[in-house]
């Protein structure tokens, strides 16, 4: 009876974490960039009364073992990395990828982080950075007086200069790509870092090998579908109830017990 209440235990603490990932899904909804989480589990090991396959005391073969579960663990949060909605801007500098790959920019520790948030800024001296004034990586910087920003498809970031009628090259944007993005490590401030669990980047030119193009104009959207969280999050409630229920049970039954040997 008491196996039975620490095993309920697990099953509460498994769906308290699937209401937390719900609920931090739910927060990001208008987030740019996000990419959706979902709590994975496993069960735990497994107490054997009588192992499958034992001859019981007959001397027969019973098609079936005695086992009992005790319980349930987190096994990861995974991430779905599949590309949200485009919403049309009228910044030049925002940036949407469509496909596979994540920008890079330049993080204060001299590190790279990665991130599918395209809406850039430009710095005080024209670098052209994140919303937490991070640099992209490579590094780009817009010439004082430079007019018409253009970024291509394929990355390439021209300007007109002062004085000139015909665009001018000023530097290519990048994207790295991952064979395991789910091993990437959430850093926060829509942005992840690499892990042994990730793979080392694979940077292309956008268009290339694979990695997506760049849409000027354009940032990506939280991938966050709200009628499947709600869903979720209302089989993660009843299932929370259900599991209180059991605790509720067994508290009975021990206290019936407990009657009974004390009369």
């Amino acid at each position: 009876m008491i196996q039975s209440l620490m095993t309920a235990a697990t099953g509460m603490n498994a769906q308290q974490l699937t209401m937390d990932t719900i609920s931090n899904n739910l927060s990001n909804v208008n987030t740019t960039g996000f990419k959706d989480q979902t709590a994975q589990f496993q069960d735990l090991i497994y107490q054997a009364l009588r192992e499958p396959g034992t001859l019981n005391e007959d001397g027969a073969l019973p098609p079936a073992g005695i086992e009992t579960g005790l319980g349930v663990k987190a096994s990861s949060t995974s991430r779905n990395f599949s590309e949200g909605p485009l919403t049309q801007t009228d910044n030049s500098l925002d940036c949407a990828i469509q496909g596979d790959g994540m920008f890079q920019v330049t993080m204060p520790d001299g590190t790279i982080g990665y991130t599918r948030d395209g809406s850039f800024q430009l710095s005080s001296t024209g670098t052209i950075t994140n919303a937490s004034g991070y640099m992209l990586s490579p590094q780009i910087t817009v010439p004082q007086g430079a007019q018409n920003l253009a970024i291509a498809t394929n990355g390439t970031v021209s300007v007109t200069l002062s004085g000139q009628s015909t665009s001018t090259q000023i530097g290519n944007l990048q994207l790295a790509r991952f064979v395991n993005p789910g091993g990437l490590k959430s850093l926060g401030g829509n942005l992840f870092a690499e892990t042994d669990a990730s793979g080392t980047p694979i940077v292309e030119k956008p268009g290339q090998n694979g990695a997506g193009t760049v849409e000027e104009n354009y940032v990506e959207g939280s991938n966050v579908q709200v009628v499947q969280e709600m869903v979720n999050m209302i089989t993660a409630q009843r299932a929370y109830e259900l599991i209180s229920k059991a605790i509720s049970s067994a508290d009975q039954m021990l206290q019936t017990a407990n009657n009974m040997k004390s009369a």
